[in-house]
């Protein structure tokens, strides 16, 4: 009897247990919570949601290329000083009040119906910059003013409205995979060489990585993007120039020529052919064969203020080696 009792008890237990492991609601993940905020926001607003992805995104990552911005915590990236907020001359600069920071000439506002303008609510933060959209119009010409009113520069204009089009493209946030530039099946070789000492043209140092392989080997987006830059240039020849997501730029040089019917503001995806592999460049428009054949990969950071190179090695080790474990799965 004892024996049964426990065994009862035990059942019980592993009952209530596992029913309440069942009703414990799932934590959604960065994506999935962005995302709805962007929804909410599109639903009071009528700003297309990926407009907001793309602002979101802009600031998150400028924030992780500056030292002279916090680094963002939280499922939004989008960063407000105090003195912004709540109003340069509001002697409350803790303030949370709607009218007062309203008053004083702040960005704060409520956004999600709590009666507080809250700069550490995300939803009050990402409605506050979509209303301050909101005096300038909705539709694409007029978010793009607003975009150069706050930022003041065009180059960051154009970045996110890249950024729209790409999410806008996809339908989705998580835009996160890459792929090497080559094929893995193709012969190549590469090895750092960013930094190294170039002559022709002058004294400079190499911005990239060089990947040989032979002529017309196919050469792949590598990252979600949108493409910035097509044509010649003396130093690289034929070339283009892909923006990705996350503010980086991604120069691929030397190429023989391009993928039929690329154009200049085409959305790309890893993986997607681009052109080929050759040896254009040093010269004119139409030089070749100056130099064996190879692939000049490089990479470039925007901060929101100016435009460096930093060495893609890594990088393309890292997706050489995530493709081959994709292959072998």
């Amino acid at each position: 009897m004892r024996l049964l009792i426990l065994v009862s008890l035990l059942i019980s237990s592993v009952f209530i247990h596992t029913t309440a492991v069942k009703a414990e609601p799932k934590e959604p993940d960065l994506y999935e919570k962005r995302m709805s905020i962007y929804k909410k926001v599109e639903a009071v607003t009528q700003i297309p949601w990926y407009y907001l992805a793309a602002i979101d995104q802009y600031e998150r990552n400028i924030r992780e290329a500056r030292k002279d911005l916090p680094k963002a915590e939280g499922a939004i990236g989008i960063y407000f000083t105090p003195e912004k907020w709540c109003g340069a001359l509001n002697p409350n600069q803790s303030d949370t009040n709607p009218k007062s920071i309203h008053f004083f000439n702040g960005f704060g506002v409520d956004g999600n119906g709590d009666g507080q303008a809250n700069l550490s609510d995300e939803e009050d933060v990402m409605y506050a910059f979509a209303h301050h959209l909101l005096n300038y119009g909705v539709d694409h010409d007029n978010l793009k003013i607003g975009l150069w009113d706050y930022y003041k520069r065009d180059k960051t204009v154009r970045i996110i409205i890249g950024k729209a089009k790409i999410y806008k493209h996809f339908g989705r946030i998580n835009l996160t995979e890459h792929a090497f530039p080559v094929p893995l099946n193709w012969n190549y070789s590469y090895k750092s060489t960013w930094g190294d000492a170039r002559g022709w043209g002058g004294r400079r140092i190499h911005e990239g990585t060089d990947i040989f392989a032979d002529y017309s080997v196919p050469v792949r987006a590598t990252s979600y993007g949108i493409v910035e830059m097509k044509g010649w240039n003396r130093y690289g020849g034929w070339r283009i120039g892909i923006r990705d997501i996350n503010n980086n730029y991604h120069y691929f040089a030397h190429l023989s020529g391009f993928s039929k019917g690329l154009t200049v503001g085409q959305v790309v995806e890893p993986g997607m052919l681009i052109g080929g592999v050759g040896s254009t460049g040093y010269g004119p428009p139409g030089t070749s064969g100056k130099f064996p054949p190879h692939l000049h990969y490089g990479m470039y950071k925007d901060n929101g203020y100016t435009e460096w190179s930093y060495d893609p090695y890594p990088h393309l080790k890292l997706w050489e080696r995530q493709e081959r474990q994709k292959r072998r799965k």
